[in-house]
């Protein structure tokens, strides 16, 4: 159960990111065949930099996605049945985390929902020019996935930020320690 939490959760949050770059992608991608007057090329690329910067370094590489690993490393040595059934979510904060942390994820998903429902409506090229900055941000999101999970297999001790769990020392099981 250990193992099937941990790799669950972070299985689910990357297929999670994947289905979005997948559904984007051939948006994206549409720029191509169009014709782009210079200022849609430089806003294509602004496009491009800044959600590499805010979405894929700021956003995931320093906050999300370590966190994701932390949870999916506090839920493989803290196993319960219904935390590992809903691991992607457990991962993402939404269940068993602070209530401060499970505020963030709510309304980070909620800004997200409305930011996808309004750039719907964008007309083209518009629209693929957002979605190339989008599935940037989306890729560099696995990458700093991939690489905190390699990192924080090789050396335990590597991520330094909080689970986020509540602070509930008598409904918390210790971690499971090897003599190996």
């Amino acid at each position: 159960m250990r193992a099937l939490g941990f790799v669950w959760g972070i299985s689910g949050v990357i297929l999670l990111l994947a289905f979005a770059i997948y559904r984007l992608a051939p948006i994206a991608i549409e720029v191509r065949t169009m014709q782009l007057t210079l200022f849609q090329w430089g806003v294509l690329v602004f496009s491009v930099l800044y959600m590499a910067y805010a979405e894929g370094y700021k956003g995931f590489h320093r906050a999300f996605s370590p966190r994701v690993v932390q949870r999916a490393n506090y839920l493989r040595d803290n196993p319960r049945w219904q935390h590992v059934l809903l691991a992607p979510a457990f991962c993402m904060g939404f269940i068993y985390a602070t209530r401060r942390r499970q505020i963030l994820s709510i309304g980070l998903t909620l800004v997200i929902v409305a930011f996808v429902l309004i750039a719907k409506q964008l007309p083209q090229p518009w629209r693929s020019i957002l979605d190339a900055g989008v599935v940037t941000g989306l890729s560099l999101g696995i990458l700093s996935i991939v690489y905190f999970l390699v990192n924080s297999l090789r050396e335990p001790g590597f991520i330094r930020v909080p689970p986020e769990v509540p602070d509930d020392s008598s409904s918390q099981r210790k971690p499971v320690t090897s003599n190996a």
